[in-house]
Order: structure tokens, then sequence, then C-alpha cells
């Protein structure tokens, strides 16, 4: 039983690892790229461009304040939620465990460049036509895939529980 809750926790961290590190990987291509010619703009596709930002608030640029007290706040919030989550994970199982994993990469991913840079790189801009999408990057990615499994998840649960009944 300790061997099999050891591997478990073993691939549940690797899982986290490989999505912070690809997170890392990807910023700092961006940033070194930023720092080699002042900036980032980059045309990729008519959908989708390379545009650094440097993002205080959460996911997708929300909650962005000036404040230092207000940005602090928030990083305390992130670090209790990323903690509940860590919890949550090894509580769960299955679809709703690998989603919170996700989300938890992710967000350790941000968390990091919060306490590093005291603000997140974003650079992913999608947009069809004029309508940008908010820029993010590719820990916010993994956070939103997680959120989407986890909203599928309860639906799925929720409708098979109530078949039962």
């Amino acid at each position: 039983m300790l061997k099999e809750n050891f591997k478990k926790m073993l691939l549940n961290s690797i899982i986290i690892s490989a999505i912070f590190l690809s997170d890392r990987i990807s910023k700092i291509y961006i940033l070194k790229k930023a720092e080699l010619e002042s900036g980032v703009d980059i045309y990729l596709t008519p959908y989708l461009n390379l545009y650094l930002i440097w993002n205080k608030g959460i996911a997708f640029g929300l909650l962005s304040f000036n404040e230092n007290l207000i940005y602090q706040s928030i990083s305390l919030i992130i670090l209790i939620i990323c903690i509940v989550i860590f919890v949550m994970i090894i509580k769960s199982n299955g679809l709703k465990k690998y989603s919170l994993i996700l989300v938890l990469g992710g967000a350790l991913g941000n968390f990091f460049d919060r306490i590093y840079y005291s603000a997140v790189p974003d650079f992913i801009d999608f947009h069809i036509g004029s309508f940008h999408w908010f820029i993010f990057n590719v820990a916010d990615m993994f956070i939103t895939i997680g959120v989407i499994c986890l909203i599928l998840d309860e639906l799925f649960n929720y409708k098979k529980n109530n078949e039962i009944q």
C-alpha cells in the first residue's frame, strides 16, 4: 500500500513538474527574445501572435492592481489555493485528480513568476480579426484545461448520480 501511494505521488509530481517546466521554458524563451530584441511582437498566423506583456493580476490579466498590498494579498490567496488543490489531489482520483494536477502545475508556474518577477509574463495573443482575446501563457492554458475538465467531470458525475436515484 505504501509503495503504491509512493508511485502515485511520484507520477503526480512528475506531471506537475513537467507542466511547471514547460511553462518556465516558454517564458524564459520569450524573455530572452525580448531582452535581445527590446521586446516581443511576433506575427505567427492570422490568428496568433506572440506579444509580451507583464500581468500583475491573475489568469488573463484579471484583478490587475498597482497597489503593492493588494498584489501581496492576491499572491497569498493564490498560495493558499495551491495548498488546498494539493490536498484535493491527494483525496481525489480519476479525471478529477488529473484535472486538479493540471490546475496546480499551471498555478505553480504563475506563482513562481509572481514571486520572482513580481508579475507574470503573458505572451500568447490569440485573435480573430481585430478581436483580441486576453493575452495568456502556457500556465494559463493548463489551468484553463484543468478547470474545463473539472466542470465536465462535475456535470457527468451529477448526471450519473441523478440517474441512480
